[in-house]
């Protein structure tokens, strides 16, 4: 079915750091490595794709998925050596794919980047094509426009929609305190974290009817050892200070250690790292959360154990989910790596680093014979063999 369609490769070549890489993807995909590497690049790498398929690339559609806006020379790769000034990606499915060139002029930019040339493929027949010579509407994608006549069980269509959805998520703790508005609001949650509240209700909704959802909703409780339930209230009068600013849903936690009355505390009063926690739940869990995403740095607030315990549950979430889906996501905390699968070859970790040229590098780690020997006879987990500098990624210092 188009709809249970994923992304198996990814092909960069001229952006940012990146002058040439091909990345196959998991369900579940780490990249992890020093500061600077290279890693977000990735992530905003499907983004520009994901806006050359809505049929427009400028800074508005750049930032409703995610990616930081900038000027042309900021996006173009520009090292020493003759590199093509334009930027290209492709995305590959099992029966579909996208390709495309965008270019922009270093001197005196346009608000919106020109397709070169554009590529839309279903089942080995060409549904969308334009050349380098094409005059004719340069700023408006060809395939974004065709797409329209497909069939839904096409699985062009499945490509486009499942690239069209993609965002870079980056929660913000004022935003999931509800402290702060998302300024890039999405449904069911935003990209700061916005509306974490009413996705909380949403799940807690769908867990009196979906197996899946309420044990996904029982393991959270475990992580979170302090909290006793979770829910929402829109009566928060009695729970928070009438100087903090809320939205309509309020989230409650209620804490087993304390009284009866008065063991009540909302998103301004309980750990950020719970709200991360419920974050990932609802990006991974919720059927109309988009079936291919990325989170930005999703190891920030948390403990490097609870870091562990989440990653095992998000990969289970992930790949057991009844609806599809794909994330990708960068960290830094080493405990990510010991919360890997990596035996299930739909789990993916990858090392970036930066070469003797400064091109970002990007290798999916395996687990060879010398990592497993020095695993099994000095009983070293996969985070301090990448600390240990036997995986790559670490800075020089």
């Amino acid at each position: 079915m188009a709809g249970d369609l994923l992304i198996n490769k990814l092909v960069i070549h001229s952006f940012k750091s990146v002058v040439e890489q091909e990345i196959l993807l998991g369900r579940v995909n780490v990249f992890v490595g020093a500061n600077g590497s290279g890693k977000s690049n990735a992530l905003e790498a499907l983004g520009v794709l994901s806006a050359a398929v809505s049929g427009r690339v400028d800074d508005e559609s750049l930032k409703y998925r995610g990616v930081r806006p900038g000027v042309p020379r900021l996006y173009k790769s520009a090292f020493s050596q003759k590199i093509s000034p334009h930027i290209f990606f492709e995305a590959d499915a099992e029966r579909a794919s996208y390709a495309v060139s965008l270019n922009n002029p270093l001197e005196n930019p346009r608000p919106a980047w020109r397709y070169k040339t554009e590529d839309l493929r279903s089942e080995g027949r060409s549904i969308a094509s334009r050349g380098i010579k094409t005059v004719k509407n340069p700023e408006q994608g060809i395939a974004a426009l065709k797409v329209v006549e497909l069939e839904e069980s096409d699985p062009a269509a499945g490509l486009m929609t499942l690239l069209r959805e993609y965002a870079i998520y980056a929660p913000n703790t004022l935003v999931l305190r509800g402290l702060i508005t998302d300024s890039q609001t999405r449904d069911p949650v935003g990209l700061s974290g916005g509306r974490l509240a009413e996705t909380v209700r949403e799940l807690k909704v769908l867990a009196s009817t979906d197996n899946f959802i309420e044990e996904a909703l029982d393991e959270i409780k475990e992580m979170i050892d302090w909290i006793e339930d979770f829910d929402t209230t829109s009566l928060a009068d009695t729970i928070l200070s009438s100087s903090v600013s809320r939205p309509r849903q309020v989230l409650r936690f209620r804490d087993r250690y304390m009284r009866a009355g008065k063991n009540v505390l909302t998103a301004h009063d309980a750990s950020e790292g719970a709200l991360y926690v419920l974050f990932c739940a609802a990006l991974a869990l919720l059927p109309k959360a988009p079936k291919l995403a990325a989170v930005d740095n999703l190891d920030q607030a948390l403990n490097p154990r609870l870091t562990q315990r989440l990653i095992r549950s998000l990969c289970k979430w992930i790949i057991d989910n009844p609806t599809p889906r794909q994330i990708l996501f960068t960290a830094h905390n080493p405990a990510v790596l010991d919360g890997l699968p990596l035996q299930d070859d739909r789990v993916r970790l990858f090392i970036v680093d930066r070469n003797s040229k400064g091109h970002t590098i990007i290798q999916r780690v395996e687990i060879t014979e010398e990592r497993r020997r020095l695993h099994e006879e000095k009983g070293w987990p996969l985070s301090r063999l990448w600390v240990m500098g036997h995986l790559g990624g670490v800075p020089n210092v």
